[in-house]
């Protein structure tokens, strides 16, 4: 019998983020997790569950865009609006202009693994990188 993975709105998790966070813990590259795995996948999720509500001001269950800028300038990250403009579109699935805990998860997860692609490329630590295209496209890929 399966169950599924509900968020803070009561919908299904996003099976992208469930499969972030499930190979982030699958030791043995199964694509599952056994018992002793399981325990760190629920902390995990825990431990963003109480990020996302310290952020989720109005006890929603979705985060907006000003709430995300809050969060996510917390993580040290230094956006334009108009990216927070882009954050949104890409992760809010209900298209509600907000983004779920999951989505949320789905998306630090991403801003995470580009960030530290982008910081192996950038040697002198200045905040600019010069790659090719296929090096560009290897990094992105990398990711997603």
């Amino acid at each position: 019998m399966a169950t599924k993975l509900v968020g803070c709105t009561w919908t299904p998790f996003n099976p992208v983020t469930v499969r972030s966070i499930i190979s982030m813990f699958d030791r043995e590259c199964k694509g599952g997790v056994n018992y002793q795995e399981f325990t760190g996948v629920w902390k995990y999720i825990t431990d963003w569950q109480n990020i996302f509500r310290t952020y989720d001001r109005d006890n929603s269950g979705l985060i907006d865009k000003n709430e995300l800028k809050q969060a996510l300038s917390g993580f040290g990250y230094r956006l334009t609006d108009q990216f927070y403009d882009i954050l949104i579109r890409k992760f809010d699935r209900q298209r509600r202009g907000q983004v779920a805990f999951d989505d949320f998860i789905q998306c630090c997860i991403v801003l995470h693994k580009l960030t530290d692609a982008f910081r192996r490329q950038d040697t002198d630590q200045d905040g600019w990188i010069k790659v090719s295209y296929e090096q560009y496209l290897s990094m992105v890929f990398s990711v997603i």
